[in-house]
């Protein structure tokens, strides 16, 4: 008889894995019944924008790592039995998500109601007013009278941290943006946390002081309450009578993308505007004052004569007798990279054609102390631009060395300057002038040059006009007119215009676009630029280009009260 075998049990079936997903390389998930479709990673937040559902967030910021101490963005998800802080929660195929159930909307209201306890009721005077998320939200989610009883806990209301930023810790709700920026970004460890409980408050660690960063005012831009104030900003405008102008900072060669906010005629603040190729969301402290030029300063009025014999004129008859004087001489060209392309194409050409010179001479402002994130040792915004034309055009670009060295032997009898910078002591540079006949300068700020100047005439700056701006990478970037320029000052392109019409040169071009359609085409670098493509947000008004903020009825940067022309300005026709 043969041996009995063993028989074997049959062994179970695996579980079954996870369905494939639905759209392969992306994550399927539902967000407030609709379908969401984003990539691996994508923070939940991010990922209900995508559907159209907006789930409310303090502490929350795309370019910091994650707190999720605010615990307002708490939400229902399929996997998890409490609400769960959307910021935090990772997302996975075939995730729920509710961000507007009943569940949701009764968290949101004890938050703000937690969160505005001790808050004082600062609305009226303070500048957050009108970009507050404690304002917007309790609108949205709590919109109730508070129910304390009894005194809130005071705390300090004007704490000076720098000569930049100021913070007001009865304002603060400890989303800790501030702490985790100057640790992330700036890499300057110097805000934290203090106090237990009610008593909580962010402030700078005992043994610093105050801060010490080039990007400290970057934690005003990210508050979201009005804990944190710009020192230079506080008090001076109310944000609902601003209108913002996209454009970028001129105060380096790195091109940092800014909103110019405006009121009328005049320039009241920098904010970064994001641009992940140059940078990010962010704007060095020094950068972002470079704005008090387009306000302090200004040539305004064309001048003829020196010093006490200097006389006011009117824009076109300082054109006339400019023309008049470099007619048929000897002059030489000095150009400052400050200017935007347009403006130093127009001015390149009429200096080529109108007056034949075959040399240039760079000026500039004085380098300066460059760092490892955004500043860098050209103060100039446009020297890469320059080189670029001036090859295009045909023209030599000498050193300003050069150029003091033909001064220093008497060798320039004639010199005109476009732009009032130059790199060295500008006393220095005036002694230098002694030999010169006859000394022009087309500038947009007053100094010590154009006060040793025969003719000045008044350049706008780049806010009042349309233009592009080659950073030191070689990017160009455009910059939206934000308001007319001021006084009898006029873009450098139509400075060089009518200088060439004075001395019958006619150059074909009326507006800043027709300067770079025309004379782009001999520059290597920019001929393929799609100017009118790269312009940032879509114009909406003629003649000016602006981001709405507000609804008064008024057009943006003319909130003025009364007739707007008032101010120099004018009204587009059929408005």
């Amino acid at each position: 008889m043969s041996e009995d075998k063993k028989v074997e049990a049959p062994k179970p079936a695996p579980p079954p894995g996870p369905p494939p997903p639905k759209n392969p390389g992306m994550v399927t998930m539902t967000i407030d019944g609709k379908e969401a479709i984003v990539k691996p990673g994508t923070n939940l937040i991010e990922a209900a924008k995508s559907v159209g559902s907006e789930i409310p967030y303090y502490c929350y910021h795309p370019r910091l790592t994650i707190a999720a101490n605010c615990r307002m963005c708490l939400v229902e998800v399929s996997n998890a039995p409490k609400l769960v802080p959307s910021c935090q929660h990772s997302i996975s195929e075939g995730l729920v998500v509710k961000t507007n159930s009943d569940k949701v909307k009764s968290q949101q209201k004890s938050v703000m109601e937690f969160l505005l306890l001790n808050h004082p009721v600062d609305c009226s005077i303070c500048d957050q007013a009108g970009e507050c998320k404690l304002q917007d939200y309790y609108m949205r989610y709590d919109f109730k009278p508070s129910r304390l009883e009894g005194p809130k806990i005071l705390r300090n209301k004007r704490k000076v941290l720098n000569e930049h930023v100021v913070i007001d810790q009865e304002r603060c709700v400890v989303c800790t943006r501030c702490v985790r920026f100057m640790e992330e970004v700036a890499k300057a460890p110097q805000l934290g946390v203090f106090g237990r409980g009610s008593h909580e408050v962010v402030d700078v660690a005992p043994h610093y002081g105050k801060l010490e960063s080039n990007y400290s005012a970057n934690i005003v831009d990210i508050c979201p309450v009005g804990a944190l104030l710009n020192r230079d900003f506080r008090f001076r405008a109310r944000a609902w009578f601003l209108s913002a102008a996209p454009s970028i900072c001129t105060g380096c060669s790195r091109g940092c993308n800014t909103f110019a906010d405006f009121m009328g005629q005049d320039t009241y603040r920098y904010r970064p505007r994001e641009n992940e190729a140059v940078n990010k969301s962010w704007l060095c402290d020094a950068g972002r004052l470079t704005y008090k030029a387009i306000n302090q300063k200004r040539v305004l009025q064309s001048l003829v004569g020196k010093g006490a014999d200097a006389k006011e004129t009117h824009f076109a008859d300082a054109v006339r007798e400019l023309g008049a004087k470099l007619k048929g001489t000897s002059v030489s060209v000095v150009v400052s990279p400050t200017f935007s392309n347009e403006d130093l194409m127009a001015a390149l050409a009429f200096a080529r054609d109108g007056l034949s010179v075959k040399t240039i001479y760079v000026s500039g402002r004085p380098g300066g102390k460059a760092d490892d994130f955004l500043i860098t040792a050209d103060k100039n915004p446009n020297r890469k631009g320059l080189e670029w034309i001036a090859k295009g055009l045909g023209l030599e670009a000498k050193p300003f060395s050069d150029l003091t060295a033909l001064l220093d032997k008497g060798s320039v009898k004639n010199l005109l300057a476009f732009g009032a910078d130059v790199p060295e002591d500008e006393a220095v540079f005036v002694k230098r002038l002694s030999s010169v006949a006859h000394f022009a300068v087309i500038a947009t700020n007053e100094n010590g040059v154009t006060a040793a100047a025969d003719t000045v005439i008044g350049a706008s700056s780049h806010v009042e006009d349309e233009g592009t701006f080659t950073n030191e990478g070689g990017l160009v970037q455009r910059v939206r007119r934000a308001y007319p320029p001021k006084g009898d000052s006029h873009p450098l392109w139509k400075c060089a215009v009518e200088l060439a019409k004075s001395i019958g040169l006619e150059l074909k071009v009326a507006s800043s676009r027709e300067v770079f359609k025309t004379f782009s085409a001999s520059v290597a670098e920019l001929k393929d630029y799609a100017w009118d493509k790269n312009a940032p947000i879509n114009q909406t008004r003629p003649g000016i280009s602006t981001m709405a903020s507000g609804a008064d009825g008024r057009p943006p940067g003319w909130r003025e009260q009364g007739v707007p022309n008032l101010r120099g300005l004018t009204l587009p026709s059929g408005t």
